[in-house]
């Protein structure tokens, strides 16, 4: 059955938004989106990946490395000789399951291969697949403390050190981290929290008519995949172009010092933790001003970026007891009133 067109999903803006944004620039540290079941949170991740220009790969190579990249930092590129070729394929979207070993995220020793021919032998695990796609993990905030760990170093580094049943080995590991949840059944560890650069509420639509688009939506889709996926062709594609033509433009986006100013004085205001706000946020406008086709940041890209960029970067104060979102949209409309 083919994937729910991205451009077909009804409502929930921000998580829409800032799922291009990671697509456009994946240094900005992937999206965790919380919210109630049913509200599209998995369908739209996999439909961004639908949607994503297949990337170039080396023939080959359990890593799909960029031909383009150096061959050193891979363990398979490092062996080959002269050229490598290179084909496209589509951009690898992986799902951590919450019941995975260890064995399976960071890979093991090739046991048919060991007992057939005696050779150690390396067999890939999840986080090689999703080197330079996204790794999906739904209910994130339920992944056992082990795991998190493990991703915290690889997130960090954007390298998978194996050192186990005698084999010694790194091979790159940078991807897009996307999780999805429901706040009411755990929250997610601080650490981990942290290493996200974008965090987003979804929430059940209030409103009839929004209720019943979705519902239509849905049903057209289920009773026709192909004819209802034929029907958003051009959305796609115009979506398709937009993100390819924000990548290209991204490095010559810039940031005056006035929307730099605007960031530093946003984070202070709401006492965020370190300078990982500032960056976020900077990063993420850019991303934004890209998608708009914009030259430069303006306090607007600030203003409508902020919430997914801090929300999930407050300390709790027992002497406000609205939520953290509230709090970012107090702070954003007092800082560009008038």
């Amino acid at each position: 059955m083919p994937t729910f067109p991205f451009s077909a999903i009804v409502a929930q803006d921000e998580m829409k938004l800032a799922l291009l944004i990671a697509a456009v620039d994946s240094s900005i540290g992937g999206v965790l989106v919380f919210g109630d079941r049913g509200t599209g949170k998995s369908t739209a991740i996999r439909a961004l990946a639908a949607l994503l220009p297949p990337m170039r790969a080396v023939v080959g190579c359990p890593y799909s490395c960029d031909p383009e990249g150096p061959a050193d930092s891979c363990p398979h590129c490092a062996t080959t000789q002269g050229l490598r070729k290179a084909y496209r394929k589509p951009v690898p979207v992986v799902d951590l399951p919450l019941g995975a070993t260890e064995d399976r995220v960071v890979g093991a020793l090739d046991l048919e291969r060991a007992l057939a021919l005696g050779e150690k032998a390396f067999e890939p695990g999840l986080l090689a697949r999703a080197n330079r796609g996204f790794l999906y993990i739904d209910e994130v905030n339920l992944l056992e403390d082990h795991l998190v760990d493990l991703l915290l170093d690889v997130a960090a580094s954007g390298v998978n050190t194996v050192e186990r049943e005698g084999l010694s080995l790194r091979h790159p590991a940078k991807f897009v981290l996307v999780g999805s949840g429901n706040p009411e059944e755990g929250e997610l560890r601080p650490q981990l929290l942290d290493r996200f650069g974008l965090a987003c509420e979804v929430g059940t639509p209030k409103d009839v008519p929004t209720r019943i688009a979705v519902v239509r939506a849905r049903d057209a889709y289920e009773r026709d995949p192909q004819g209802f996926c034929d029907a958003h062709i051009k959305d796609e594609k115009r979506i398709q172009k937009k993100i390819t033509a924000a990548r290209e433009r991204l490095s010559s986006v810039t940031v005056p010092d006035s929307a730099l100013e605007s960031a530093a004085r946003l984070c202070l205001a709401l006492g965020t933790d370190g300078l990982r706000g500032e960056l976020t946020l900077m990063r993420t406008a850019r991303a934004l001003a890209a998608l708009d086709g914009a030259g430069a940041v303006s306090d607007d890209h600030i203003r409508r970026v902020a919430p997914s960029c801090l929300r999930h970067r407050l300390r709790r104060n027992p002497l406000d007891e609205s939520g953290s979102t509230a709090r970012v949209a107090r702070a954003v409309d007092e800082m560009f009133a008038g």
